[in-house]
């Protein structure tokens, strides 16, 4: 006997193949999934997070100001939606599989991994950072931060600061707090 989740899962599955031949851009992914509510969405402009300016290096404030958008989605795995996971956890890959997205580092073992991509001419000229992580027990995340000429070290150690409390990230964690 055929169960309902079974059937939706398979028309899922039929419907994000076919359109996966369209060569879907992740900004067509992230846009996509505002209203399924397997995922978690944020999208953030830089100018939400509010800086103490003199904890700050000159590095960090470069990093900052290439910054102009944050998207994250995240797919929570749970008993109910373990087919709809692969399904997505492909699709998204396979995007992340065109060409215009270049690999920065990826590491990951059987159940887990991320990979960090971009977009631009080259790895000191980025407009684009991307994070995929999956974990096959959790589910995944991606992550992508917009911006012009951004410099991965630079956004490394503005990242740093989130942990060292020079960076007020209390609005976005009411945010997270309140979905």
């Amino acid at each position: 006997m055929i169960t309902l989740a079974k059937i939706i899962t398979a028309i899922l599955s039929t419907l994000i193949l076919s359109s996966c031949s369209n060569e879907m851009s992740l900004q067509e992914y992230l846009v996509d999934k505002q209203d399924d509510n397997n995922f978690i969405k944020i999208d953030l402009a830089a100018s939400l997070l509010k800086m103490d300016n003199e904890a700050l290096t000159d590095d960090m404030r470069a990093a900052l100001n290439t910054v102009k958008k944050i998207n994250v989605v995240a797919f929570q795995l749970d008993e109910t939606n373990e087919g709809i996971f692969e399904i997505e956890k492909n699709f998204a890959a396979k995007i992340l599989s065109q060409e215009e997205y270049k690999t920065l580092i990826k590491f990951g073992s059987k159940n887990n991994s991320a990979v960090l991509k971009f977009t631009g001419d080259d790895e000191n000229d980025i407009d684009e950072l991307i994070v995929f992580a999956t974990d096959n027990k959790m589910g995944f995340t991606l992550f992508r931060l917009l911006g012009d000429n951004i410099q991965p070290e630079h956004i490394m150690k503005l990242l740093q600061s989130g942990e060292g409390g020079s960076l007020d990230i209390s609005k976005f964690s009411n945010m997270i707090m309140n979905m």
